[in-house]
């Protein structure tokens, strides 16, 4: 009986046929950063730039999973580990698919990247450090959130009350305080071209 638990896997479109198909290859990209640091901003401009330029990609941040997929999940430090992992699962998804995932998302422990890191596979696992110091997020503060959390509103945020580890040895280092936004996406698109052509 367990020989026919998974019978048709084999005749499944494989991830090879969907790239030559969408003429890509598929990598997760996961943008990891600071509250305000410029994640989500530097992910829209990013999946935007690359469509244009013929690719197929999709961010994964907040409001696409925070309000559907994981919206039973609390901001204790297990619930947090199991939104990144759950994310890390939906990442390898679209992985499969052939298609290009931008996934923006604070991660602030080397633990949680660690898991999506092994999760997604290394050899497809592109982490970039969307790295502003913790003053200029916290003046940018788009949604009142650094506030909120210094006067004891918010418990347990990060970069306040709650520690962030910056990674060690990221693929790339996007420093959003001394360039454009332009400027950030151009660079990811730059380094990411050759990963991606087909």
């Amino acid at each position: 009986m367990a020989e026919h638990i998974h019978p048709i896997f084999d005749q499944l479109l494989q991830r090879s046929e969907r790239e030559e198909h969408l003429q890509q290859r598929s990598k997760v990209l996961w943008l990891t950063g600071l509250s305000g640091s410029g994640k989500s901003t530097v992910a829209k401009y990013l999946e935007r730039a690359l469509f244009a330029e013929g690719y197929l990609p999709q961010v994964l941040d907040g409001d696409n999973i925070r309000f559907g997929i994981n919206s039973n999940l609390s901001f204790s430090p297990e619930d947090r580990l199991e939104n990144i992992r759950r994310i890390a699962e939906i990442s390898k998804l679209y992985l499969h698919s052939g298609i290009i995932c931008i996934n923006s998302f604070i991660s602030p422990t080397r633990e949680m990247r660690d898991l999506a890191r092994s999760i997604v596979g290394s050899e497809d696992f592109i982490e970039i450090y969307i790295n502003a110091p913790i003053e200029v997020c916290e003046a940018r503060d788009v949604k009142g959130l650094y506030q909120k959390a210094r006067a004891g509103l918010i418990k347990g945020f990060t970069g306040i009350d709650d520690p962030y580890e910056a990674p060690e040895n990221p693929e790339l280092e996007i420093r959003t305080d001394q360039m454009s936004i332009e400027e950030s996406v151009r660079r990811i698109v730059e380094y990411l071209r050759p990963l991606v052509t087909y």
